[in-house]
């Protein structure tokens, strides 16, 4: 069986050039004769990878000088207790729920300091960004969180919140380096790497530098400090290095393909195809307001849960695979990160052309 059209929520499908050059090098990078699996983290080979992984990266999101870049692991789940540890001097944070993650990162907050929800869209199944333009902000709040894009429901801030000077935090895990971004607006940006980067095991975090301080909460792990990792360079101890090395190979892709401008125009022109689509479609309908979609997650329905999976599982016979939605929307997701080609979604449209004319 050949390459299928994988449309995972994460983790999720990798250039194939990509995993092609990996498999060239498994069994001997580059003439040091062995597998950058098996290299000691402290040898100059591995330096160099993931030295040139941290400069690609800050040419490709064009990273201020005073902005960290750590590689961690732990998951971005990892960061919801991380974030308030370091970052919570007054033990205020402002938080607003548009979606799983961004309540969960809000519910660890509230064991580390005052959480405050200062808008939701939980009452429509997240299914739009709040206005964010003249929220609460709370006086001695020490940051704002978001999660930016959000894998589940399809939605993605389009502006970002107005929080009246106070840092924003953001979690960037489905939306990371798919189109460009201006770091000065984020007091950190971390995202999990397995959508749009790399295998799942990495976490990079952008953080400026003021904000890394020895001064986190009492009793904070010393593996949960960003001022260790930054210190180290990321390597205080074995960092999950061969994932990294992956990741540096994907930031190489993208600067071929044109960096994130031609990222951003490649993934408005895939997810046109499909919410084309759907707006005109007498089966399938999307679940999200037109000015909130997101272009890495386009969520689905029939309406009718038996026709829903129904279609899931025609689709994976026909070679299109994880379009089962999250359970708590329930219907479908296709998932069109950077990776997934134009190709992908024109044949899935077709399929689901096919589909519907065969419902009739």
């Amino acid at each position: 069986m050949g390459r299928i059209f994988n449309f995972s929520a994460g983790p999720a499908m990798l250039p194939a050039e990509v995993l092609q050059e990996a498999a060239d090098e498994m069994l001997d990078y580059r003439g040091s004769g062995m597998s950058v699996m098996e290299m000691s983290h402290r040898s100059k080979e591995y330096g160099d990878i993931i030295t040139e992984a941290e400069k690609d990266l800050r040419d490709l999101m064009n990273i201020p000088e005073n902005y960290k870049v750590l590689f961690l692991q732990g998951g971005a789940s990892q960061q919801f207790a991380a974030v308030p540890m370091n970052l919570m001097k007054n033990k205020v944070a402002d938080y607003i729920i548009t979606g799983q993650w961004a309540k969960k990162a809000y519910k660890e907050a509230q064991m580390y300091g005052k959480a405050n929800a200062i808008a939701s869209s939980e009452d429509k199944t997240y299914s739009y960004i709040p206005d964010c333009s003249d929220l609460p902000i709370s006086e001695d709040a020490d940051y704002v969180y978001i999660c930016e894009n959000n894998t589940i429901y399809g939605t993605k801030f389009k502006t970002l919140p107005n929080t009246k000077g106070k840092d924003l935090v953001a979690d960037v895990s489905s939306c990371f380096l798919s189109e460009p971004v201006d770091v000065k607006q984020y007091g950190l940006i971390f995202g999990g790497v397995q959508k749009n980067i790399g295998p799942a095991g990495v976490v990079i975090a952008i953080i400026r530098e003021d904000l890394i301080t020895e001064d986190t909460l009492a009793g904070t792990p010393t593996m949960l400090k960003y001022k260790i990792h930054a210190d180290n360079k990321s390597l205080y101890n074995t960092p999950p290095a061969y994932g990294i090395y992956m990741c540096g190979k994907v930031f190489k892709w993208i600067k071929k393909m044109g960096g994130l401008d031609a990222m951003k125009l490649h993934n408005e022109k895939k997810a046109a195809i499909l919410y084309d689509f759907l707006d005109q479609s007498k089966l399938f309908k999307g679940t999200v307001v037109k000015e909130d979609r997101s272009l890495m997650n386009v969520p689905f329905v029939t309406g009718d849960e038996e026709l829903d999976a129904k279609f899931v599982k025609e689709a994976k016979a026909a070679g299109f695979v994880n379009l089962k939605g999250h359970r708590t929307v329930g219907g479908m997701r296709a998932s069109i990160y950077n990776a997934m080609p134009i190709e992908g979604v024109e044949k899935l449209v077709q399929f689901m052309k096919e589909f519907e004319s065969s419902i009739k």
